[in-house]
């Protein structure tokens, strides 16, 4: 974690960038007479919320920058934003969520934002002075935009929402497990109250339901409903809040700007949000994906990006330009980063029309060879222990372990016991992968339920690899009532990604067990992963050939 000086650097660069951004964006102050004033807007259950309003001098009417959020420590940074924002004709009202930065109530998370985003939204239409409404928001800012999405009231003009997606399954789970380094340490962050357990201690614990009680200090009750629905098809995820989350997407009217970073943890259900989106909002919607981590810094490091920003400084701001000032209707726009070019590209749609499926198999002669043919019928074994499990180097669903999050250089092949890796040739033509890889094993193992990962990787012709993208899948996820010992499928499914794998680099895939912190490890025991008390080693076997083609798919462009 980074040190109380990292800390303080990072704000004051940011700080720093932020009124440099502003100043390089093109649209001019209009004036330097900006008013302060801190209010109290009152819910339905007469529960008061403190806001911080920011509007410039002498304007009987303006249009207005909303944004919720449950992060007081961030307050400098909406103050800095505010600020430029009313030079420049917005108003800009932040409002902290209940039972944070001042505000009355209790602190719970996800559960009033929704009402009490409409109770603000109600008291702003009665104000006079507001000619109309934008909101603006990322991460968990973003969850209080979205959540009331499809209830705005008629001033609201547009969404801005960056580095977040409304299927709350996708963001907590891949097939079964846990994203722990994402959301127990968020958990941790965010209790209401101080955690000052350990926090990889915190993650090992055994069982996990009660490691708040045992470590944190007390129950959290909605960190062990995250924690026990481990299924997309429990009641937890299909009825109540978060299905009605998950269903805003296609309710909502209004132009939504989406913004989205290859490595944000929430990359998956922002992908997941945009397909979603009703056809009369995507119509008039921007979506971009950057080269990006969840902090807006940038996640690759096999060269240094030069075309990191798309355009103009400060898009949300010509978002806002647009839509509230100007009073017009984007035009749909999609626009992704593609990595190992250093370019954006506009496209019609996401996902991309113009692509077909690659498929390249496991095997070959010897387990270092990916080819374009299955080779001779072959396996490979080795022992997993879930007290040693393999540790996350370089990853897409992280946020704790910040060192760790992007496409980072990764040890040498076959680094551990554990880890089975698989290469290709060198590359005649480039290979660009947009859209998703899919990988297919043939496994068998003892235990009655277990867990298999997979690393894709590109190899430059200096012999470094640097990961691509990375996922996890469980037995009981893709096989139901597995007999040991049986050989099966299995599928791990990672996230798009647009890469380009440049001629004279090789391919190369990493299989293994566990990835860990980015997942819960798993017990080798059958069962909700949370509610296992103890582990034991699994034998594994991997499959290759004609008869068992483990193979990779992958979505590349024609």
């Amino acid at each position: 974690m980074p040190t109380a000086e990292e800390i303080q650097l990072f704000f004051q660069n940011t700080l720093n960038n932020i009124e440099m951004s502003y100043e390089e964006s093109g649209v001019d102050k209009i004036t330097e007479d900006v008013r302060e004033e801190e209010i109290w807007i009152c819910m339905q259950d007469k529960v008061r919320l403190r806001a911080k309003l920011y509007k410039p001098a002498g304007f009987q009417t303006l249009p207005l920058i909303l944004q919720r959020t449950c992060y007081p420590h961030n307050e400098p940074i909406y103050q800095a934003h505010a600020k430029e924002l009313a030079k420049r004709g917005f108003a800009f009202l932040f409002e902290y969520c209940r039972g944070t930065g001042g505000s009355e109530g209790i602190w719970e998370p996800n559960v009033n934002d929704r009402l009490d985003g409409l109770d603000t939204l109600n008291w702003l239409e009665k104000q006079d002075w507001v000619e109309c409404i934008g909101y603006w928001g990322d991460s968990y800012l973003a969850f209080t935009g979205w959540v009331m999405a499809d209830i705005l009231t008629p001033k609201v003009r547009s969404l801005c929402l960056a580095n977040y997606g409304t299927n709350r399954y996708v963001s907590a789970y891949e097939k079964q497990l846990f994203r722990h380094d994402v959301l127990t340490s968020w958990a941790m962050g965010n209790a209401g109250y101080e955690v000052t357990a350990d926090f990889l201690e915190s993650c090992k614990y055994r069982p996990q339901v009660l490691v708040d009680e045992a470590l944190w200090g007390r129950r959290l009750e909605w960190y062990r409903q995250w924690i026990t629905n481990t299924k997309k098809e429990d009641a937890y995820w299909q009825q109540g809040f978060w299905r009605m989350l998950e269903d805003i997407p296609s309710k909502v009217k209004l132009p939504v700007y989406l913004s989205e970073g290859w490595f944000d943890h929430h990359l998956g259900s922002a992908l997941h949000t945009w397909e979603c989106l009703s056809e009369e909002a995507k119509a008039h919607s921007w979506f971009d994906i950057g080269p990006l981590n969840h902090f807006g810094q940038n996640s690759i490091t096999s060269y240094q990006p030069q075309n990191m920003k798309r355009g103009k400084c400060l898009p949300f701001l010509y978002w806002f330009e647009l839509t509230l000032k100007q009073k017009e209707l984007p035009e749909r726009s999609v626009h992704l980063y593609v990595v190992g070019e250093d370019q954006w590209r506009e496209i019609s749609e996401w996902p991309c029309p113009d692509t077909q499926k690659q498929t390249l198999y496991l095997g070959g002669e010897d387990r270092r060879q990916i080819a374009e043919v299955p080779g001779v019928d072959n396996s490979y074994s080795y022992v997993y222990d879930p007290e040693n499990p393999v540790p996350s180097r370089g990853a897409e669903a992280m946020l704790h372990t910040m060192e760790e999050i992007g496409s980072r250089l990764q040890p040498e092949p076959d680094y551990r016991k554990d880890v089975i890796s698989f290469l290709s040739d060198t590359l005649e033509k480039d290979i660009r992968i947009f859209g998703k890889t899919t990988i297919h094993l043939f496994v068998s193992t003892d235990a009655e339920d277990t867990a298999f990962t997979a690393k894709l990787m590109e190899v430059t012709s200096c012999g470094d690899a640097y990961n691509i993208r990375s996922s996890i899948t469980t037995i009981a996820a893709d096989s139901d009532h597995y007999r040991p010992n049986t050989i099966t499928e299995v599928c791990i499914n990672m996230w798009d990604i647009a890469w380009t794998i440049k001629k004279g680099s090789r391919l190369r895939v990493d299989i293994s067990s566990s990835d860990f912190p980015q997942y819960a490890i798993h017990s080798n025991y059958p069962g909700a992963w949370s509610c296992c008390a103890q582990t034991k080693n699994a034998s594994q076997v991997i499959y290759v050939g004609n008869r068992t083609p483990s193979r990779i798919e992958l979505d590349v462009l024609l």
